[in-house]
């Protein structure tokens, strides 16, 4: 277990972590995908139903939240759970292994909801201790782009008045009571590409006869790598990665078509609109050579999660007083997160709880089918976002 210091948040969220580990593993035993999250939005509703002084709505069909006014004045704050599953078959075997075939809490977001579910106890215990109005909204379909907190954001008066906004993601790549945080840059735009190839197809015997699709789709993917050094400084960050490719039927066919995927990483906005034109000049130069045609589609995600500063120097000063010497600036990841949807309206900061645990081989990957949490890390998840509820709502 790790030793982490004496706080008030600290021992009330450690008397939680039974109720923390049994909402969790509903949850884990009962996942649903983005848009589909009936059943968890109502589980989450009817547990927030039994905590006194919150104020609970529906703001779309499968989020949820929870509001609460504290008896002392101060400004608006927004904390933030993700509860949507992926499409995933769970390999794990213990006893709160999925019981719906195909979709598996693989990225910690039944371990967010027990998490917000635990700060809602423990403020509307002691709605004399907080200050302003502290919002927590239980938030649908963070996996599936164009995202749920964009909905919320676009349509919804959620972010109406909010003066600062926060929230966690627990982290099997970080040990069990760590928490990484940094101002500026931290998560990066998720965009995503299609590409089709048009040859010529023909018999494998005589390729001279046609235009091979997948020839050119394999110097395609081969000339992508050099954008990043190459196209741009090395000192940008940038990620092309070409995901999928598909093409032909049998052994002695040359089709005349290729399909390839992949996605784009970046944080600065200026090199992220020049992503696009990188590929397409790839493209146009290596299928004219051979004879090839292409079309490209190319979709933005989210956008990237940069902290505001201040509120990541606060969160920051929070962690050192509640994990001590657990306290660390976070790398930014390549990685994306619709949570970038909150900062186009307020300031706010986005951190990292470890959940990594060899001995509990809880150190898989996220999105992996074996991918599960170290529970303990959910009274850490608590004692943060409960003590920044309160010294956020101060001002």
């Amino acid at each position: 277990m790790t030793t982490l210091p004496r706080t008030a948040s600290g021992e009330r969220a450690a008397a939680l972590a039974p109720q923390l580990t049994a909402w969790r593993r509903h949850l884990h035993a009962n996942p649903e995908v983005g848009f589909h999250e009936v059943q968890t939005s109502a589980y989450i509703a009817a547990e927030l139903g039994k905590l006194a002084h919150l104020e609970i709505s529906r703001p779309s069909e499968t989020s949820v939240l929870a509001v609460l006014k504290g008896q002392k004045p101060g400004q608006t704050v927004l904390l933030r759970a993700d509860i949507d599953a992926l499409p995933i078959t769970e390999e794990n075997s213990f006893e709160f292994v999925s019981k719906n075939q195909g979709v598996m809490h693989a990225c910690g977001h039944d371990g967010h909801t027990a998490i917000l579910l635990g700060v809602a106890k423990l403020l509307s215990e002691t709605p004399e201790e907080v200050s302003g109005e502290i919002r927590m909204i239980f938030q649908h379909a963070e996996e599936i782009g164009p995202g749920g907190a964009e909905e919320l954001v676009r349509d919804t008066p959620l972010m109406d008045g909010v003066d600062v906004v926060t929230g966690l993601h627990l982290s099997s790549q970080l040990p069990t009571g760590v928490v990484a945080i940094k101002p500026g840059a931290f998560m990066a735009a998720p965009d995503m590409f299609e590409i089709t190839i048009r040859g010529r197809g023909g018999h494998a015997a005589h390729p001279e006869e046609a235009v091979d699709p997948i020839a050119v789709g394999a110097q395609v993917v081969t000339n992508l790598q050099h954008i990043v050094s190459r196209g741009v400084s090395a000192l940008d960050n940038l990620v092309v990665s070409v995901t999928y490719f598909q093409a032909g039927t049998t052994h002695n066919v040359i089709p005349d078509r290729a399909e390839l995927m992949g996605t784009v990483r970046s944080f600065d906005p200026e090199l992220r609109q020049r992503a696009p034109k990188l590929i397409e000049r790839v493209l146009k130069g290596v299928t004219e050579a051979h004879g090839a045609t292409y079309t490209l589609k190319y979709e933005m995600g989210y956008r990237p999660v940069i902290n505001t500063d201040w509120v990541a120097d606060k969160l920051m000063t929070i962690a050192q007083a509640e994990v001590g010497e657990h306290a660390q600036l976070a790398k930014p990841s390549m990685g994306g997160e619709d949570f970038s949807a909150y900062l186009t309206k307020a300031p706010g900061a986005y951190f990292n709880v470890g959940s990594g645990n060899a001995l509990l081989e809880s150190d898989y990957p996220h999105h992996h089918p074996r991918f599960t949490l170290d529970e303990e890390s959910l009274v850490t998840g608590v004692r943060m976002l409960h003590a920044a509820a309160l010294a956020l709502g101060q001002g």
